[in-house]
């Protein structure tokens, strides 16, 4: 599975690693990615996402299901 985020769909960018030589060779700046289980008391069950840490940060400011419902209306999440 791809390194995504399923709620922001947060994934990899590309940049450059650069020497004390300005040499520029190119690397991947991957997303901060945990898998998580959450429970959702609205379905009575638990839910196993791969989120980036800011999603975990917004998850506990407003709610799992205020998230889940906010990546569904943007199509991260089905």
């Amino acid at each position: 599975m791809s390194r995504v985020c399923e709620l922001t769909g947060k994934k990899a960018m590309v940049g450059n690693n650069v020497s004390h030589a300005l040499n520029r060779t190119k690397r991947k700046f991957n997303a901060n990615l945990v898998k998580k289980r959450f429970y959702i008391p609205e379905e009575d069950s638990w839910v196993t996402l791969k989120v980036s840490t800011s999603a975990l940060k917004t998850i506990n400011k407003i709610g799992i299901s205020a998230a889940i419902k906010e990546a569904k209306s943007k199509g991260f999440l089905k």
